[in-house]
C-alpha cells in the first residue's frame, strides 16, 4: 500500500495531512511530520527514527527525534483529528462498532516508560514489554485505530523518580487496563461519533463498571467474560456462574451460525443464549451468550449481551465476531505502519509515535474506501434498468426490420 503514495495518490495524502498539519505550528515541525508519515507508509522494513530519517534524505536522525521528543505539538489533538477523519469515511450509526483491546510491545531494558515483565498477548506469555490499550472503530467500510493509552504497572506509578526520568508527570496515577478502556469509550461517546455497538474481550467484559456505564448510556454491547463470571438468573434473586447456566441448556438450544468470514472461509460455531437479569429497562434485553467449538465441544466462550428487545441471535453473533477487526488493525499497523518499530523511551514520545502510526493506518483505511468506491460497479434503480431494457429491445427490433427490408421482405412491421 505504501507505493500508492507515489502512484497517483499524493493528492489524497496531502488532503489527509492538511486535517492536522496546523497542530504542528511552525514550518519545520510540519515538514518533519509529513516526512515521518511518508516513511511510515513506505516499504522501509524497519520504521524507527534512524531509518525514517534515512528514507527522508536527512543527514542524521536528529530531526525525527526532535519531532517525537522536543517540538511543541499536541498528540491528543492529532488523535482527535485522526478519529474524525476515520469516522467521516468509515462511519455507520447502525453497523459501526467500537472495539477495545490491548497489544504488547516487546522491549529490552528497564527505562522505557511502562516497561515491565508482564503478560503480552503478542508473545503469548510473560515478557519484558510495554502494553498499549487501544480503541478501534470498525464498520462494513473498513476499520482503524482511533484511540490509545499506555498502561503503567504499579511498580512504575509507585516510583515517582523513575516516572520523572521517563517523562511521566506526577499527576499520572496508576490506572487499570479496563479503566483506560473506559476512559477511551467516554471520549468516543463525548465526541459524538456514530456507532451502534461495543465489544471487547474478557479483560474488559468482566469489569462491571464498564458494563454499568454502557447500560446507563443505552449503548448495546457484547462483551466476553470468563466462564466463572457470576450472572443474575431469571429466578428471583438467583445467581449462577456463566458455565453453569449455559450447561443447563438443552441440546436443541444450540444453533450453528457463522460469525464472519475468516482466512479459510466462514467461521462457524454453535451458539446458544440464556436470558438473564429479570429486572430490565423497558425495551432492552440481557443475555448470556455462549460460543462452542465444532471440533472441541469443551471449548466454550461466554458473552454478556445488552441489546434492544427483539435483537436476533445472529446479530449478537455478528458483533461478537467483529473483534477480528481490532486484531487486523494491530497486524496491519505493525506490519505496514511501524506501530511497534519505535525506539523511544519517553512517555510523550511513545504517544507521539503511536499517534502518527495510527494516522498512517487511518490513511490506508480511507484510501481503501476511495479505491473501492471508484472500482465498484455502479448500481441503478429498477426504473433505470427497465428503461434501458426497452431501449435495447426497440433498437434490436428496428435493426431486424432494416435487415428484412434490405432482403426485400417489406411486409414486416415494428412490434412492441
Amino acid at each position: 500500500m505504501g507505493d500508492e503514495i507515489t502512484d497517483g495518490w499524493s493528492d489524497a495524502f496531502d488532503d489527509f495531512v492538511a486535517r492536522f498539519a496546523g497542530r504542528f505550528g511552525r514550518v519545520e515541525p510540519r515538514r518533519r511530520m509529513v516526512s515521518y508519515l511518508r516513511g511510515l507508509l513506505s516499504e522501509t522494513e524497519r520504521k524507527n527514527g534512524w531509518t525514517l530519517a534515512e528514507a527522508a534524505g536527512d543527514d542524521g536522525p536528529q530531526g525525527m527525534q526532535r519531532l517525537l521528543n522536543h517540538y511543541l505539538w499536541d498528540a491528543d489533538a492529532v488523535r482527535d483529528d485522526v478519529r474524525d477523519a476515520v469516522v467521516e469515511h468509515l462511519g455507520d450509526p447502525e453497523r459501526g462498532i467500537l472495539i477495545l483491546d490491548e497489544t504488547g510491545f516487546l522491549k529490552k531494558g528497564v527505562r522505557s516508560a511502562g516497561v515491565a515483565r508482564q503478560y503480552s498477548g503478542t508473545a503469548g506469555r510473560i515478557e519484558n514489554s510495554q502494553v498499549g490499550v487501544f480503541l478501534a472503530y470498525g464498520s462494513g467500510k473498513g476499520r482503524a485505530l482511533i484511540d490509545r493509552e499506555l498502561y503503567l504497572p504499579k511498580e512504575w506509578t509507585s516510583n515517582r523518580e523513575r516516572c520523572r526520568a521517563a517523562g511521566i508527570g506526577d499527576d499520572v496515577e496508576f490506572t487499570t487496563k479496563p479503566d483506560l478502556g473506559l476512559r477511551m469509550l467516554k471520549r468516543a461517546v463525548e465526541s459524538g461519533i456514530p456507532f451502534g455497538w461495543v465489544t471487547a474481550d474478557e479483560v474488559y467484559g468482566q469489569t462491571g463498571r464498564i458494563r454499568i456505564w454502557l447500560e446507563e448510556h443505552g449503548i448495546p454491547h457484547v462483551l466476553a467474560v470468563p466462564k466463572s463470571q457470576m450472572v443474575m438468573t431469571m429466578e428471583f434473586f438467583g445467581q449462577a456462574r456463566a458455565h453453569q447456566l449455559i450447561g443447563e441448556l438443552p441440546d436443541n438450544a444450540w444453533t450453528r451460525v457463522s460469525c464472519g468470514d475468516g482466512a479459510h472461509g466462514p467461521r462457524e460455531y454453535d451458539w446458544a443464549a440464556a436470558a438473564i437479569r429479570p429486572w430490565r429497562r423497558e425495551g432492552w434485553d440481557h443475555w448470556l451468550m455462549a460460543r462452542r467449538s465444532l471440533t472441541d465441544p469443551t471449548d466454550i466462550a461466554y458473552y454478556i449481551c445488552f441489546c434492544p428487545a427483539g435483537t436476533p441471535l445472529e446479530k449478537l453473533v455478528q458483533v461478537a465476531g467483529s473483534r477480528w477487526m481490532v486484531e487486523e488493525c494491530f497486524q496491519t499497523s505493525k506490519n505496514e505502519t511501524g506501530l511497534d518499530h519505535y525506539q523511544v523511551r519517553g512517555y510523550t514520545a511513545w504517544y507521539r509515535h503511536i499517534t502518527l502510526s495510527m494516522a498512517a493506518l487511518a490513511f490506508l483505511a480511507i484510501l481503501r474506501v476511495e479505491v473501492n468506491r471508484i472500482s465498484s460497479p455502479i448500481r441503478h434503480g429498477i426504473q433505470h434498468v427497465i428503461a434501458w431494457s426497452l431501449w435495447r429491445r426497440t433498437s434490436q427490433a428496428r435493426a431486424r426490420i432494416s435487415h428484412f427490408k434490405r432482403r426485400g421482405r417489406h411486409g414486416v412491421s415494428l412490434q412492441y
